[in-house]
């Protein structure tokens, strides 16, 4: 049995297509030449196109008692032969297979765009030794190893680059067509592309673990056969067969006429039923994976069409998930605002702490050059200190003020209590022992969110926030996203409550978060989107689908898709089985043959992948724009 399942596997496509070639031929020569039974060229076709479709009945039969479109199509080009219609045998089995090679071209159109992450693995890296430069395959790089990159090649692993700037092409991961400039300290994924400069830089996520190896691992569990509407149209598939089977007996009985039951045989097989639904949710895939979704499975794109509510995770999702510089306030005549910024990042540039590396980022960002620090020093959970241009500065929060005996003025304190009430984290800084002003740092709004929330809502889902923030940070977000209903403090249970209390509505939510702590949620909920660039392991994990550039602007196209695809689905549905009770009829009263049957059935399942075929460049008019 398995020595028969591989000669069915070999060359695929390649092999379909040629039987096709050598099997019109012959129809045609059979057509114009009108040859004896026994040297009839539509044997040809019989041969090369109705034999895999028999062998695939008879595997399916004996190994798992499968009875589908298969047994059907087979059962007609036996009677056809028997009957004497050679030529309309060949031509069942001959647009059975061109449709069959439709179907497997349509769905290798749409997972091209997926696989093609597949390719994108480098199989080499340079790795730098005590000894030099040195050529090893990608997957022996482990973490700490220093790599080094020259102009064009493609990032093997994620990491950081400690020496050397660049611009990478970071299209495959974040869907942008300009290439970014990348330094020292810059972190850079496996997959993008090295453009212009050399640099090296440390691994820290190496094989399974790199962005890269996830988004493929997410690919190759791609399945739209696991989506329940498809175990349905199987389902009726083999009810099909019966009732197919039963037609024809009782045609035959009455009519006593047995072309007319070969006929129903042939019109009746369920073919375009068993390709409504996996051609249109494999083209649904294709067309999320060019807009930065990879989909689990075809049943989250299903059940995705049935969400009334989105709820979504703030720091990371919402937001930018890195704190950023959105103030600097001096209150000192002789020091400016940016002096101020100047001493307060000279003086972290040497901190570890996650606030003082946002400092310095910010700083730099503006592509300014920190002055060097000199006896620096960390206070555990208060702040740090340092000489920074000849002035000993202070920064970190009100505690470490008042124990270096720094009295901070109420006009400072009451300007920083201002920022502290929107949810941004505030920095106090003195210099030579007297309080001189702050920085504030803010999680800002992604770019395109409170756009995307008002989509949302066009498409009748209602936004929920989640967040495990405090209650003016949460107010804050939620108010410049255009979102009403706000849950802050959440811990993951109870992130997980409320979207079982979502259910005990009657509304169908799905969750969209980055963090382990999302990942409850992202379980539980109807259909779970986890940031697949930023986010945890185990949020990917738990989450149906993945969102590979972190860009959110995309959602209301996803779930609008996923609508279309739903009604995309029933259309196929009910056209198909429309298609089959007519032609069963017009069978059993003579008015179809072998020949115009086979040709009515296979037009149905070829304007069904068609019509799913569609989906693959699909987009809501009004969305053409983002």
């Amino acid at each position: 049995m398995k020595k028969i399942e591989q000669l069915l596997e070999w060359g695929g496509i390649k092999r379909d297509i040629i039987f096709l070639v050598i099997s019109g031929i012959a129809l045609a020569s059979s057509l114009f030449r009108g040859d004896t039974l026994s040297l009839n060229p539509a044997w040809i076709a019989i041969v090369l196109c109705g034999v895999p479709i028999m062998l695939e009945a008879v595997i399916g039969l004996v190994t798992a008692f499968d009875i589908k479109a298969d047994v059907l199509v087979s059962l007609a080009l036996i009677a056809s032969v028997i009957i004497g219609e050679i030529f309309a045998a060949g031509e069942i089995t001959f647009i059975m297979q061109l449709g069959a090679l439709l179907e497997d071209l349509t769905v290798a159109r749409a997972r091209a765009g997926i696989e093609s992450l597949v390719k994108l693995t480098p199989r080499t890296a340079r790795l730098i030794t005590e000894d030099g430069e040195k050529i090893v395959a990608a997957e022996e790089v482990k973490a700490g190893d220093i790599l080094r990159l020259f102009p064009g090649e493609t990032i093997p692993v994620d990491g950081v680059i400690t020496e050397g700037q660049s611009s990478v092409d970071e299209a495959v991961m974040t869907g942008e067509s300009m290439p970014v400039d990348k330094a020292a300290g810059d972190e850079v994924l496996s997959g993008t592309i090295n453009r212009f400069g050399s640099f090296d830089m440390r691994a820290v996520k190496v094989g399974e673990d790199s962005s890269l190896a996830r988004m493929i691992k997410l690919v190759k569990s791609a399945d739209a056969g696991k989506a329940k509407i498809v175990r349905l149209a199987d389902r009726w598939a083999t009810w099909i067969v019966v009732i197919a089977l039963t037609a024809a007996l009782l045609t035959f009985l009455v009519t006593g006429e047995a072309i007319r039951s070969v006929t129903i045989l042939v019109v009746f097989c369920p073919c375009a039923l068993v390709l409504a639904t996996p051609t249109a949710v494999m083209a649904a895939i294709g067309n999320a994976a060019k807009h930065g979704f990879l989909v689990k499975e075809g049943v989250a794109l299903e059940r995705l069409a049935e969400v009334d509510c989105a709820a979504f995770d703030k720091t990371g999702t919402l937001t930018e998930g890195e704190p950023k510089v959105c103030e600097v306030r001096s209150f000192d005549s002789e020091i400016s605002n940016e002096l101020l910024y100047t001493y307060i990042a000279g003086v972290e540039v040497r901190s570890e702490h996650p606030l003082g590396k946002a400092i310095v980022k910010s700083y730099r960002g503006d592509k300014k050059a920190l002055p060097e620090a000199e006896d620096f020093r960390l206070i555990q959970g208060r702040g740090v200190e340092a000489i920074v241009s000849g002035k000993k500065i202070i920064a970190g929060n009100l505690k470490l003020l008042s124990e270096r005996g720094i009295t901070v003025s109420p006009e400072i304190l009451a300007a920083g209590e201002e920022f502290s009430e929107k949810g941004d984290t505030v920095i106090y800084a003195a210099v030579e022992g007297k309080a001189a002003g702050f920085t504030a740092l803010e999680d800002s709004l992604r770019e395109k969110a409170a756009e995307t929330v008002s989509r949302l809502k066009a498409c009748k889902v209602k936004p929920v926030l989640l967040t495990g923030d405090n209650k003016n940070a949460a107010l804050s977000i939620g108010e410049k996203a255009g979102i009403e209903e706000i849950h802050y403090g959440c811990l993951p249970e109870d992130k997980l409550k409320i979207i079982e209390g979502l259910y005990k509505e009657g509304k169908k939510a799905c969750m969209i978060g980055d963090g382990i702590n999302d990942a409850p949620a992202l379980k539980k909920a109807h259909t779970g989107i986890a940031m697949g660039a930023a986010g945890s392991d185990i949020a990917v994990d738990a989450a149906d689908i993945a969102l590979i550039n972190d860009d959110i602007k995309e959602l209301p196209h996803l779930i609008r898709l996923s609508k279309r695809m739903a009604v995309t689905i029933k259309c196929n549905l009910t056209f198909s089985m429309t298609l089959n009770f007519i032609a069963i009829i017009l069978a059993a009263a003579g008015l179809l043959n072998p020949v115009i049957g086979a040709l009515v059935h296979n037009c149905g399942s070829v304007l069904v992948i068609i019509n799913s075929a569609l989906l693959l460049k699909w987009r809501y008019k009004n969305d053409i724009n983002y």
